[in-house]
């Protein structure tokens, strides 16, 4: 049976039924939202299914802990001055909310004309976003906030799997830590990258579980590269951008890569 919104939508109400919480169901945008004690998780129907096919079941199992472990979060109130050792700058697009549900404005800083960066407690199992009241009430400056964020996301490791075709290198970063596209805040990793890569280094962050590192050394890259950023972008969970990035000298600048495969700034 082809797997269609309608029928997505009744196998994750199903799943995800629990006592307090409801569903509504957006036709027009085909979305799909989970609400519980005033928090809610919007899910897009056609990304969901875009990754079914892919992945089968995996792909459903990993929507009910995005899910279950997110709304968990939401509803938990950690004391930020007890977690500094937790603490993580994720990137999110510029479209992604710029405050809670309950109207505090979250922790944002500027990051690219596509991107910006939030900050977040790490719960193992899931992120708590910090507000700027959070920050505000537990007496630590912005600065020591975000110094320790970076640190600790330079502290991850990181590992990836090299595809090459028509002679450009593309890296693909896919821990599923929760910070794989995040990753692209990390300078020291992205500066060995390319005393690496020989070619042209192109950076994309389709969604939040992905980041990709091309060393593009022919037009045929930039072409791979735009398709790929696309795919991954249409089966994200949470999507980024489609936009790739070109690296050069420490600066990460959006480029649209045009139909003869030519990047355009």
């Amino acid at each position: 049976m082809k797997m269609t919104s309608l029928v997505m939508k009744t196998k994750l109400e199903e799943r995800l039924e629990k006592r307090g919480r409801t569903f509504s169901f957006d036709h027009e945008k085909d979305r799909l939202s989970v609400r519980e004690a005033g928090k809610t998780i919007t899910l897009s129907l056609p990304q969901v299914i875009a990754r079914f096919e892919e992945e089968g079941e995996e792909a459903i199992r990993k929507v009910l802990y995005y899910v279950n472990e997110g709304l968990h979060a939401s509803l938990s109130k950690p004391n930020l001055s007890d977690s500094l050792d937790k603490v993580y700058p994720v990137i999110r697009s510029r479209s992604f909310p710029k405050e809670s549900k309950s109207g505090e404005k979250f922790l944002v800083r500027e990051h690219t004309a596509e991107t910006s960066i939030y900050f977040v407690i790490d719960e193992e199992k899931a992120y708590h976003f910090i507000t700027e009241k959070m920050l505000q009430d537990s007496g630590v400056s912005a600065s020591k906030l975000i110094e320790k964020a970076f640190e600790h996301l330079e502290n991850l490791p990181v590992s990836y799997r090299r595809d090459r075709v028509s002679e450009n290198d593309f890296y693909f970063v896919r821990i599923n830590d929760g910070y794989d596209a995040s990753r692209i805040l990390n300078a020291r990793f992205l500066s060995e990258m390319r005393e690496k890569l020989t070619g042209e280094m192109v950076v994309a962050i389709p969604h939040a579980d992905v980041l990709i590192v091309a060393d593009i050394r022919n037009e045929t890259g930039f072409d791979v590269m735009a398709h790929m950023a696309m795919q991954f972008f249409a089966e994200g969970v949470v999507p980024i951008t489609t936009l790739p990035f070109v690296y050069n000298d420490g600066k990460l600048e959006p480029i649209f890569i045009m139909a003869k495969n030519r990047p355009k700034e």
